[in-house]
């Protein structure tokens, strides 16, 4: 496979990125502890996280850690627009983008060198262009592979630029923690620590056999092969969505049926909206729950054809979560998620008999037009009156 000779791919990562814009917009939060979201946190700026305030973490937790962070809504729409501006900057770049996300993505800027310079000279302008045009503070690592660019990433940040030179990249990857490598959670960690690994030239020095026996055969390959900083995969253009999803924190309050319904509703209305949009359809439905002690769980049935119907996609939805629902009663629920799965373009979508009759696709499309035209609170259910919208959290649109 082809590994490029030269530092030519960057990571850019947004920094802190809810709570930047927050602070962007609000100058009176600049240089403040801030959390965005109340019941869950959904991002903290790095003064509160200097505190011990993490996302995901409970809003009391929050609290208790940090008690004179300022504590604001999130406003996902806010968020959309400067993922959106931010990425106009990255294509400006390099046509050579990878999104992974709604602040991340990864560049190739090889074969540039004569017209925009060298790649460290590229990431500083870009650095510097993004924080001109959309008012943002943006990490930029450079390496020679993915892997390597997202470490050095994560090591400049806050607002920072490191380079990784070819000559230099085990040097500068082997006295990191475990947990720097990509796919190293906490859990995976202590268990390497626990048998005396603690960096990842530890990692490096074991036979790929032993990790594999420590591990498992897919986590120990894919360790060995980053602890030597092996990464053949190119930046990606024009990659498709292998999903659609969207997802809402609830808090830590007692949910009626209702309440867990009326969000289902909301989540199953906004995904298949943006599924039409991108002409796409699906066949799993996948149902993500987090609960009070914060595990999650996962559940998702096949459909036996593609679609993007609301109410086949709501009513798979909503047995996935009745099927729940002794888990939901026993553990309490913070978080809910809807993602449908196996996508393909409408174009492919198969041609079915009129045997679903209560099914009306014609419907699902003059409401996308309609809430396209005045807004997506112009029309809604009768079941969602009065309720509060929720705080969904944005993916990177296809």
């Amino acid at each position: 496979m082809f590994v490029s000779s030269e530092a030519t791919i960057l990571h850019a990562d947004l920094d802190s990125f809810y709570a930047s814009v927050e602070q962007r917009d609000h100058p009176h939060l600049r240089g403040r502890p801030v959390i965005v979201g109340g019941g869950v946190v959904l991002a903290a700026s790095y003064e509160a996280k200097a505190y011990g305030v993490r996302t995901a973490m409970g809003g009391g937790q929050a609290r208790r850690l940090c008690p004179h962070a300022i504590v604001v809504p999130a406003r996902f729409s806010a968020y959309s627009e400067a993922s959106k501006a931010v990425f106009e900057v990255f294509h400006d770049t390099t046509p050579l983008v990878e999104g992974i996300s709604i602040d991340e993505a990864f560049l190739d800027v090889g074969g540039l060198r004569k017209i925009r310079g060298t790649p460290p000279e590229i990431a500083a302008r870009l650095r510097d262009e993004v924080r001109d045009r959309v008012g943002l503070p943006i990490t930029v690592g450079v390496a020679r592979t993915k892997f390597l660019a997202k470490v050095a990433s994560r090591v400049a940040k806050p607002d920072g630029l490191l380079v990784v030179p070819p000559d230099r990249e085990l040097a500068f990857l082997h006295p990191l923690p475990v947990g720097r490598l990509w796919g190293v959670g906490d859990k995976t960690a202590t268990k390497l620590n626990d048998r005396g690994v603690m960096t990842v030239g530890d990692v490096a020095k074991l036979a790929e056999s032993s990790l594999v026996a420590m591990l498992g055969r897919a986590a120990g390959r894919h360790l060995h092969a980053l602890a030597h900083n092996y990464d053949p995969r190119r930046v990606v253009v024009g990659h498709r969505r292998r999903s659609i999803g969207a997802q809402r924190a609830l808090g830590r309050r007692p949910k009626s049926s209702a309440d867990l319904d009326a969000a289902l509703i909301t989540l199953v209305d906004r995904v298949t909206r943006r599924m039409r949009a991108a002409n796409r359809t699906g066949r799993t439905v996948v149902l993500r729950l987090r609960f009070g002690d914060y595990t999650r769980i996962t559940r998702s049935h096949t459909l036996p054809r593609n679609t993007s119907t609301t109410e086949l996609i709501l009513g798979t939805a909503r047995s996935l979560l009745t099927a729940t629902m002794p888990l939901i009663t026993d553990n309490g629920i913070t978080l809910i998620g809807i993602a449908v799965t196996n996508l393909d373009n409408s174009g492919a979508l198969q041609l079915m008999l009129p045997f679903d009759e209560h099914l009306n696709p014609e419907l699902d499309a003059v409401l996308d037009r309609v809430q396209t035209r005045f807004g997506k609170t112009s029309i809604t259910r009768a079941v969602l009156l009065g309720r509060d919208p929720g705080m969904e959290m944005p993916i990177l649109p296809d």
